[in-house]
C-alpha cells in the first residue's frame, strides 16, 4: 500500500471533468508513490458543486476555494479554473504548502507568472512541488518524438511548424463565454490553444523561442449574451498568426484559430531537420509520421503506430495496437506530478516553463499591436 494524498480541486467543467478522471484511475494503472484520494472539489455554486463532487467522485465539496486550501485533508491543489483566479490560488497553495497543479496558460499575465514560478521556486526549497497541465506533452507520439530529437535521429533542427486549429466558435450566433473575455481569459485563440503548441515545440526540440512577429484578429466582435438577453463585446483574439526564432537558430511558424471550419481539434506539429523530419496531427494521436533521409532513394514518411510497450507511458495500458485517447494524456500528468512529489524531485513542465510561455504569448501580443513588429523574448533562460 501507498500512502495517500488528499487532492482539493477548484473547478468542475471541462477540465474539472477530465482531471477528476485521471485522480481517479492514475494509481490503477501507474505504479505511483502516492495514492490520489479525491478530498474534495471546489467551485462557486452549491447546487453544481454539489451534484459534480457526487458525479465525478469527490468526498466533499466546498464553494470557498480558500476554505479548500486550507482543509487538512488536501496536500495537493488542482487549480481547473479561468486564467484569472490561477495567480491567487496558486500562491495562497504554495504559502500553506500544498504541492500545486495548475492548468494553462499559467496566467493571464506575465508580472502574474513571474510571480507564481518565484513562489514556487521558494516553495520547492521546502520540498513542496508545482507542475503546469500541459497534458499535451504527455502525448506518447509527442514523447517518442522528443525522445528522437534528443538521440539526434534528425539532425540540427532547422523548421518548426505548429498548429492549433478548432472551429467552435466559428458561428457568430454562438453566445459569450468566460473563453471571450479578456479579464477572464488574458487572450482567446492565443492563450487558449497557442500556449499549447508554444510549449509542445520546445519541449520536443529541448530549444526556446526568443523572438516572435506576430498578428491577431477577432472576426467576430461581439456575440449574443449567456442570457440571450443582451449582446456581450469580445475582448479577445479568435486567431493569432506568428513567425518565430528559436535560440538554436531554427524557424518557427504558429497558428492558433477557432476558425477553421472542419477541424475540431486539430493540433499538429512538424519538425524539419538536416537527417529527417518528424510530424504529428493530434486527430490520429496514436501516430507519428517519421522521414529519415539515411534511407536514400527508399526514403519516405512512414507511419509509427505509437502503441509499443517500449514507447512513452504505453506499457501501463493496453497491448499493442490498442489505441489510447485525449484523457490518458491527464493521467499521464497526474502520474509524473505524483511520482515527482514522492521522489522529492521537481516536476516538469514547472512554473518557470509556464512562466517562459507566458513570454512568448505576451510578445507575441506585443508584436500584433505594433503592426508585427520583430519582438524579443526576455529571460529565455
Amino acid at each position: 500500500m501507498t500512502e495517500e494524498i488528499g487532492v482539493g480541486m477548484v473547478g468542475h467543467a471541462f477540465m474539472g471533468a477530465v482531471h477528476s478522471h485521471a485522480w481517479r484511475s492514475v494509481h490503477r494503472f501507474f505504479d505511483v508513490p502516492l495514492t490520489p484520494r479525491l478530498a474534495v472539489l471546489g467551485g462557486r455554486d452549491p447546487v453544481r458543486t454539489k451534484d459534480a463532487a457526487a458525479k465525478y467522485g469527490w468526498a466533499a465539496a466546498e464553494t470557498d476555494w480558500r476554505a479548500l486550501v486550507a482543509r487538512d485533508d488536501v496536500g495537493l491543489v488542482d487549480i481547473c479554473t479561468p486564467g484569472d483566479t490561477h495567480a491567487e490560488i496558486a500562491l495562497a497553495a504554495l504559502a500553506a504548502g500544498k504541492h500545486v497543479l495548475c492548468e494553462k496558460p499559467l496566467a493571464n499575465t506575465v508580472a502574474e507568472a513571474e510571480a507564481m514560478a518565484a513562489a514556487a521556486e521558494e516553495a520547492a526549497t521546502r520540498g513542496v512541488r508545482s507542475m503546469v497541465a500541459f497534458n499535451y506533452r504527455r502525448v506518447p507520439a509527442i514523447a517518442l518524438a522528443r525522445r528522437m530529437v534528443a538521440e539526434g535521429r534528425i539532425g540540427e533542427i532547422r523548421h518548426v511548424r505548429a498548429v492549433y486549429l478548432q472551429d467552435w466558435l466559428s458561428d457568430p450566433a454562438s453566445p459569450m463565454t468566460w473563453r471571450l473575455r479578456k479579464e477572464k481569459a488574458g487572450s482567446g485563440a492565443l492563450g487558449d490553444l497557442g500556449a499549447h503548441i508554444v510549449d509542445a515545440a520546445q519541449y520536443v526540440t529541448g530549444d526556446l523561442i526568443t523572438g516572435v512577429s506576430a498578428t491577431t484578429e477577432t472576426f467576430v466582435r461581439s456575440r449574443p449574451d449567456e442570457d440571450g438577453v443582451g449582446v456581450g463585446e469580445v475582448t479577445v483574439d479568435d486567431a493569432a498568426v506568428f513567425l518565430a526564432r528559436f535560440s538554436s537558430g531554427a524557424l518557427g511558424t504558429f497558428e492558433a484559430t477557432r476558425y477553421a471550419l472542419g477541424r475540431k481539434n486539430a493540433m499538429r506539429l512538424e519538425v524539419n531537420g538536416t537527417r529527417g523530419s518528424l510530424a504529428f496531427d493530434f486527430e490520429a494521436m496514436n501516430e507519428l509520421s517519421v522521414y529519415s533521409a539515411d534511407d536514400g532513394s527508399a526514403a519516405g514518411f512512414r507511419r509509427i503506430l505509437v502503441t509499443e510497450a517500449d514507447h512513452p507511458y504505453v506499457g501501463a495500458w493496453w497491448p499493442p495496437g490498442h489505441l489510447l485517447g485525449y484523457e490518458h494524456t491527464f493521467t499521464h500528468e497526474a502520474a509524473d506530478f505524483l511520482t515527482a512529489i514522492g521522489g522529492g524531485v521537481d516536476p516538469a513542465p514547472s512554473f518557470a516553463d509556464g512562466l517562459r510561455v507566458q513570454r512568448v504569448l505576451a510578445a507575441v501580443e506585443e508584436s500584433a499591436g505594433q503592426q508585427s513588429t520583430w519582438t524579443t523574448i526576455g529571460d529565455v533562460r
